[in-house]
């Protein structure tokens, strides 16, 4: 359990960086990157859980964090514009 957290972290403040890029947004800031990073590897593994797809390895964490933070950056970017 534990552990899983703790790959979530590390993955997500890696891929908020990659998504940032995705979706060809940049805050100007690697910090806020990364958090956007981190809750997206939250959101997306609760997605993934929804879906019924196990987030197992290292690959199903990346994948799982990508499409979260990628949905993140959607969401704020949907706020933004109002």
């Amino acid at each position: 359990m534990l552990i899983g957290i703790i790959i979530t972290l590390a993955v997500g403040a890696l891929v908020g960086y990659c998504a940032g890029m995705i979706m060809k947004q940049s805050s100007g800031s690697l910090l806020f990157d990364c958090l956007i990073g981190i809750a997206g590897s939250f959101v997306g593994r609760f997605i993934f859980g929804l879906l019924g797809f196990a987030t197992t390895n290292l690959v199903g964490y990346i994948i799982a964090s990508l499409v979260g933070a990628i949905v993140v950056i959607f969401i704020i970017n949907a706020i933004k514009k109002r």
